[in-house]
């Protein structure tokens, strides 16, 4: 059974403009039970997985996991707020390509600056801000995976035709693949800089601790 990835791809591409997000007036105003929050996650991004009938996107052992790792705050009275959804879906998708250390590092900041903050800059304003740009640029990776395409196929041009259909499919995989690679490094880079940035801050603050007020020479 041969491939025609021609039809193959312009589905795909397609199927990119009807990507969705949650939105924010999607999520309840009121504190959810975690039965309730795996329904809505299930039920907002089950589509948008490799086996909608199989996967599951987020269990009670998973949200317990979190939390005992710290990548999501603690419910109260066993209820769950709109803000742990957000930080949720976060999680949902970092999950697939960070370790849970890295995520940590991105999230806690995050958290401890905004969860909670009735605000002017809220945790919502900030996810909405997020969807908003991931929106707009869907017309970009659209041409980008299409200009991949068509590189790919012409690396193997001169084929053998009983192998062309094989090596085209490969060439593409293996572009995409790279891709992927090097923004996860350029991720873990960024996320590397923040630990050591905020490393940083914890000595400066432990020396200041050291200095003697009176004298402001350190406390040896």
């Amino acid at each position: 059974m041969t491939i025609d990835m021609d039809d193959l791809l312009s589905s795909i591409l397609s199927s990119m403009d009807r990507i969705s997000y949650i939105k924010t007036d999607e999520i309840p105003n009121i504190d959810l039970y975690m039965d309730q929050v795996t329904t809505l996650m299930d039920k907002k991004l089950k589509n948008a997985s490799r086996y909608p009938g199989e996967d599951k996107i987020l269990t009670k052992t998973m949200i317990n996991n979190y939390a005992k790792n710290n990548l999501l705050p603690p419910p109260v009275k066993k209820k769950y707020s709109k803000e742990h959804v957000l930080i949720l879906i976060f999680i949902y998708y970092y999950k697939g390509l960070l370790s849970i250390h890295d995520i940590q590092s991105i999230l806690n900041p995050l958290t401890e600056e905004f969860f909670g903050n009735k605000d002017a800059y809220s945790l919502t304003d900030i996810y909405e801000k997020i969807v908003a740009v991931e929106a707009n640029r869907v017309e970009t990776f659209k041409q980008h995976i299409q200009e991949t395409y068509e590189q790919s196929k012409a690396v193997f041009e001169d084929a053998p035709e009983e192998n062309k259909e094989f090596l085209e499919l490969f060439s593409f995989i293996s572009t995409l693949s790279f891709d992927v690679y090097v923004k996860k490094l350029l991720i873990e880079k960024l996320i590397d800089g923040m630990n050591q940035k905020e490393t940083e801050k914890k000595s400066d603050k432990k020396m200041d601790k050291k200095t003697d007020k009176n004298t402001g020479k350190n406390i040896p």
